[in-house]
């Protein structure tokens, strides 16, 4: 079975850079605003994901599994 994340954005925290977008666009968006918005639903853990979270420059993003809700990352 494939381990899923749910990942959340702080849309007040965020500063739009997009290198999440960039990294994992399959997972992160970019609203009009310019700040990153989450996928509504539960993503496949994956590296890219990972990597987006770890490598935000406002650390506005946490990652958790879905089942449980231990957090994968947190700024």
């Amino acid at each position: 079975m494939t381990e899923l994340w749910t990942v959340e954005v702080d849309s007040l925290v965020c500063v739009g850079s997009g290198l999440c977008a960039g990294s994992a666009p399959e997972c992160f968006t970019l609203d009009t605003s310019g700040r990153a918005r989450p996928p509504k639903a539960p993503v496949e853990a994956a590296d890219e994901v990972l990597e987006a979270a770890e490598n935000c420059p406002a650390a506005a993003i946490t990652l958790r599994k879905t089942t449980g809700g231990e957090e994968i990352f947190a700024p």
